[in-house]
């Protein structure tokens, strides 16, 4: 019972960590265009994904 009570809890504070990450890396993009622009994880191809249709991809 333990165990469950401590996965209930540690699975959404890791979200909610992992969620926290994403929104600070979004705003320090904002504040430094000078580095690109921010690529979302797994937001585009770039042809490694394994689909076999690299070339006619439309999220690249």
């Amino acid at each position: 019972m333990r165990d469950f009570i401590i996965a209930m809890v540690a699975i959404p504070v890791l979200v909610l960590f992992w969620f926290t990450v994403q929104q600070i890396t979004r705003l320090y993009s904002l504040r430094h265009p000078e580095l690109g622009t921010h690529r979302e994880e797994g937001g585009g191809c770039g042809g490694r994904c394994g689909c076999g249709a690299a070339s006619k991809c439309k999220r690249k």
